[in-house]
């Protein structure tokens, strides 16, 4: 017999958690968002073009008035507003019971973030890795909270070359630039599990991702928008894997959700496995390192059971 699928409809009452989602003015983050609001979560939509995430905002409020949505500027590309927005975010929210990682750009012509750094690895990565450390405090602080990164299928093909990471000296590939930065999605995962299982901390952190699903990510590929309207899933199917790894309570921290179909392009929401060089430790902890050093972001994983010890 088969199990039975997760729907939305599995997701409990939220009231009472505060949500963030990055990139939620369309396709999975958008559905993400609207999904967790109609559940009475709070939710943050961070966006990077506010007119397209008033648009957003307003769409889910056609549809039920009565949700609790804040819309936030952010802009994953630029270490500057990382670092406002994270400071705002403290400012105004004293919990942070899930934290979404799903902003991302795809296939895109070669170009620099603000600081420098190849746009998808600068974003996709980068940026997460930024915004997380500067707010792991809150997650500390919120009892069962749940960071979620969004990889891709795509992180098979990626391999990380340490010597060139911004593409200065090879020929731009973007789908390899791309599968570079899901394979870091996931590499950021499994170590930031790995440091907060040592240290004690009641943080859960997962990976999941959406299969082959029509979104404005696939704008740079001719080919594959045409081929979306044949093969690829609606975006509330997409966001499944996310939300499956942002609630389902039998969820273990670094665990993988996507779609259990063939190659893992469509289907009903499930664990599945990422690939053989994800796992790898050492580039983890080489990857962990570099971040540091590029971001300038240091997390501070103590506990605060450990801090108030030290302070007596």
């Amino acid at each position: 017999m088969k199990p039975e699928k997760w729907t939305a409809d599995q997701i409990p009452d939220q009231s009472g958690r505060v949500a963030l989602v990055t990139g939620s003015s369309s396709g999975i983050g958008f559905e993400t968002a609207r999904v967790l609001a109609n559940k009475n979560a709070e939710v943050i939509m961070a966006v990077r073009d506010p007119e397209k995430g008033e648009k957003a905002v307003n769409n889910i409020k056609a549809q039920n008035s009565s949700v609790n949505i804040n819309l936030m500027m952010l802009d994953l590309a630029s270490l500057d507003s990382i670092k406002n927005f994270a400071k705002d975010f403290k400012k105004e929210y004293s919990q942070l019971d899930l934290l979404i990682n799903n902003a991302g750009v795809m296939i895109p012509p070669y170009s620099k973030t603000k600081d420098g750094f190849e746009l998808q690895f600068g974003t996709n990565h980068l940026g997460h890795f930024a915004l997380t450390g500067l707010l792991i405090d809150l997650l500390k602080e919120t009892p069962g909270s749940r960071i979620i990164n969004v990889s891709s299928a795509a992180h098979r093909y990626g391999n990380l070359n340490f010597d060139d990471l911004n593409w200065e000296k090879s020929r731009y590939k973007s789908w390899r630039a791309y599968g570079d930065s899901k394979i870091s999605n996931l590499y950021f995962t499994y170590e930031l599990e790995n440091k907060i299982k040592n240290a004690g901390l009641n943080i859960k952190i997962t990976a999941a991702h959406p299969g082959w699903t029509a979104t404005d990510l696939q704008r740079h590929n001719r080919l594959m928008a045409f081929l979306n309207r044949f093969f690829a899933m609606k975006p509330e199917q997409g966001a499944l894997p996310i939300l499956r790894a942002a609630i389902d309570p039998d969820v273990k921290s670094g665990d993988y959700f996507g779609p259990d179909g063939w190659q893992e392009w469509k289907g009903n929401p499930v664990k599945v496995e990422s690939s053989k060089r994800s796992h790898d430790k050492n580039t983890a902890e080489k990857l962990w390192k570099v971040s540091e050093q590029l971001t300038g972001i240091k997390y501070n994983l103590v506990s605060v059971s450990q801090n108030q010890k030290a302070a007596v």
